[in-house]
C-alpha cells in the first residue's frame, strides 16, 4: 500500500462518465475488504477535484470523458497530487491511447473486460507503485516494439535499466537522470516490450544475459 493507505485499506475513487459502468465497477469492488471506495465522478474535472479533496491512494479513471478527458485528468492529478496513483480503465486499446496515458503519468492501463480478481490485483499493485498492464495491452506493445533484428536498447533505456539494477525506484531514477517519472515509465515499458518481459527484475536479468547491460559496478 502507499503511505496514504490506512485502516480502511486502499482508498480509491472511480471516475467514468457512464453511470452504469461506474456502478458496475463499484459493485465489483464493494465486497473487497482491502479496498475502500471513497468517491465517484463522471468526468475528468471531477476526478481531479476528488483527488484534491479526498487524497485517495488510487484513482481508477476512464479514458474518454466529457469536460476533461482521462489523459488530461491523469496529467493534472500526477502533477498536483503525486501521492495518488492513476489507473486507467477503458475500452480503448490503440497504441496512441496507451502511450498518451502512460506518458501523462498513469501507472497502469486496464481494459473493461478485466475480471474482478484482475482488477483487485491491479489496484493493489498500483497502490504499491507498480506498473500494471492488461495482457492485451502488453501484447500490443510487444508486437509493435519487438524487432526482428537483435534487440538494441537506446542509451537512455540502458541508463534507466542500470538504475533499476541499482535498486532505484522510478522516482529515484527520475532524479538521477533528471527526467520525469512518467518518462521513466515510458522507457521501462519500451524495454519490457523489446526484451519480452513483464517486470523490472526480469528486464535486468535478460539484459545482462544478452550483454545489453554491463556487469560493472
Amino acid at each position: 500500500m502507499t503511505a496514504g493507505a490506512g485502516a480502511d485499506g486502499i482508498r480509491i475513487i472511480v471516475v467514468d462518465d457512464h453511470a452504469v459502468m461506474r456502478a458496475g465497477v463499484v459493485a465489483l469492488l464493494a465486497s473487497e475488504p482491502a479496498i475502500s471506495i471513497v468517491g465517484e465522478g463522471g468526468d475528468g474535472r471531477a476526478a481531479v477535484e476528488l483527488v484534491g479533496r479526498l487524497a485517495p491512494d488510487v484513482a481508477l479513471i476512464d479514458l474518454r470523458m466529457p469536460v476533461l478527458d482521462g489523459v488530461s485528468a491523469t496529467a493534472e492529478t500526477v502533477a498536483r497530487h503525486p501521492g495518488t496513483r492513476v489507473l486507467i480503465l477503458t475500452t480503448y486499446d490503440t497504441d496512441a491511447e496507451i502511450e498518451r496515458a502512460v506518458e501523462a503519468g498513469a501507472i497502469g492501463y486496464l481494459l473493461k473486460d478485466t475480471t474482478r480478481d484482475q482488477l483487485v490485483d491491479a489496484i493493489r499493485s498500483a497502490s504499491r507503485g507498480e506498473t500494471v498492464l492488461a495482457p492485451r495491452v502488453a501484447e500490443r506493445l510487444v508486437a509493435r516494439m519487438r524487432q526482428p533484428t537483435p534487440v538494441a536498447l537506446t542509451a537512455r533505456e540502458v541508463d534507466v535499466l542500470r538504475a533499476v539494477a541499482d535498486g532505484l525506484s522510478n522516482v529515484e531514477i527520475g532524479r538521477r537522470l533528471v527526467i520525469a517519472e512518467a518518462t521513466v515509465k515510458t522507457h521501462l515499458l519500451r524495454v519490457f516490450a523489446k526484451l519480452d518481459v513483464r517486470d523490472r527484475t526480469h528486464a535486468v536479468v535478460v539484459a545482462l544475459e544478452r550483454g545489453l547491460l554491463d556487469r560493472r559496478r
